[in-house]
């Protein structure tokens, strides 16, 4: 597989240089595959559908085919995913996708896990370090902390802003040592991955270090949280009719969004031609995607702190991504967007509630809310132009999918994602339903650990030169 760059479509680069350089420094581009290669209809037709793990294996194979043997990749998936994600219907047309089965609860885990064990593949005859820095919004850098932790070769480096991620995801975040440790940035989100990405095109620092990324901008990171829509699809594809009595229903993923990532690999899993008919990209309050498909015009903006915190993004990296391989008009066909505010991310989580039995966090409150508005009236709205789809009011955005007929007709079902346990919020979740979530064991024990993070300024001068002294 050839990978190109979203900035330079001459660059020409194989996996492992695109996975252990993170991105283009010559650019500051990202990279992508040239090709979707599509799974045989016979594998996505098979009944029962596939397991987790087969599904894994056959669509990262040819990704890596030429650079990573079939008996190696087996290795990595096996040892990657001890668990699974989880297709939970919680009304006849609804099912929620759980991603948070993983170590550090959260989706994160899929693709850092992959990336972990594929970077110490690609790395394993080198006699320097990898030095992996990563800015998270929440739980990427969690999820990355537990992946890389004590892996030879590969050194980790986390940067997250101060005060603005919940006690327990910054409990998670700086209570590891050895090869991993955790910046607490003054500044936002947006801050943290401007550092990141002014590092990987300084020339200087480069000189010094072999630096790769560990956010989405990783291809490696994407690549495997595509695994999980196609077998999501898949499952619903098969239970939807005995579950809603409709036989062939337009499957919608809505996907919770902040740098857009999840949604991105989303669609490489539909170009490998898993049977979603469309995208929610659903947001908070930061809704410059939604905004860029409404009015054909993308703006970044200084990102909002919300209480779903792990989408305060206000300048996406995986727009360019999408933007290169889409055009806009391909984009309105296959997306609807949506954003909502705190107060409608607190009526979800007590809607969703009241309505399903089902408790669900922040970010996946977004997503169901989306969903929820969608199906009650919300398309039909946009559609006999009863709403305006103001980009500045919550609610869907002045778009209307190829698909908005299937959601007219009561002839589609919604797969959303569950990007975190609720856990990780529990002060949200009881002011929403006056329910404390219950906490699994594996984030309980982290409470109880001691924090090591170390404050850092937003200027990329103090950065580097704390980068130059301690790695």
């Amino acid at each position: 597989m050839i990978y190109t760059d979203t900035r330079d479509k001459k660059v020409k680069a194989d996996f492992k240089t695109a996975v252990l350089n993170g991105m283009n420094a010559a650019t500051g581009g990202l990279y992508i595959p040239t090709s979707f290669p599509k799974l045989d209809a016979s594998f996505i037709n098979k009944t029962p559908e596939p397991s987790f793990r087969e599904i894994a294996y056959e669509m990262a194979k040819p990704y890596v085919a030429g650079e990573i043997p079939d008996q190696d990749l087996q290795s990595i998936i096996q040892d990657a995913y001890p668990f699974t994600a989880q297709v939970v219907p919680i009304d006849p047309v609804t099912y929620v996708l759980e991603l948070f089965h993983g170590p550090t609860c959260a989706f994160k885990d899929f693709g850092a896990r992959f990336m972990a064990r594929v970077m110490s593949y690609f790395n394993r005859n080198e006699n320097d370090e990898l030095h992996i820095l990563v800015a998270t919004s929440g739980d990427t850098g969690s999820a990355v902390g537990s992946a890389f932790h004590n892996v030879p070769g590969l050194d980790v480096t986390i940067l997250y802003p101060d005060g603005k991620i919940s006690p327990l995801q910054e409990k998670q975040l700086s209570t590891f040592d050895g090869n991993v440790r955790a910046l607490k940035v003054k500044g936002t989100f947006d801050d943290c991955q401007k550092l990141v990405k002014t590092a990987f095109t300084d020339a200087d620092l480069r000189k010094k270090f072999r630096l790769s990324s560990a956010n989405s901008i990783n291809i490696s990171r994407l690549l495997p949280q595509s695994f999980y829509y196609m077998y999501s699809s898949l499952v619903v594809q098969h239970r939807a009719p005995h579950d809603c009595k409709l036989d062939n229903p337009a499957i919608i993923a809505v996907v919770p969004s902040g740098n857009f990532g999840n949604l991105t690999s989303g669609l490489i899993a539909y170009e490998m031609g898993a049977p979603i008919t469309g995208f929610v990209a659903a947001t908070n309050a930061n809704h410059t995607v939604p905004d860029w498909i409404a009015t054909g015009e993308y703006k970044t903006r200084p990102s909002i702190p919300t209480l779903s915190n792990a989408m305060d993004v206000g300048a996406p990296s995986n727009y360019e991504r999408i933007s290169t391989m889409y055009t806009l008009e391909q984009v309105r066909a296959l997306f609807a967007s949506y954003w909502t505010d705190d107060e409608g991310t607190l009526s979800a989580i007590r809607e969703c509630y009241t309505k399903t039995g089902y408790i669900i966090d922040p970010h996946g409150a977004v997503a169901w809310k989306a969903w929820d508005d969608m199906r009650h009236g919300g398309m039909e709205k946009l559609m006999g132009r009863l709403s305006s789809g103001d980009i500045n009011k919550p609610g869907l955005t002045a778009n209307i999918p190829s698909w908005a007929e299937q959601i007219a007709a009561k002839n589609a079902v919604g797969i959303v994602l569950e990007t975190a346990h609720p856990a990780k919020f529990g002060a949200t979740v009881v002011k929403a339903t006056g329910r404390e979530p219950s906490i699994p064991d594996r984030l309980e024990k982290v409470m109880g650990l001691p924090e090591h993070a170390i404050p850092m300024s937003k200027e990329y001068d103090s950065f580097k030169e704390w980068l130059i002294q301690n790695l």
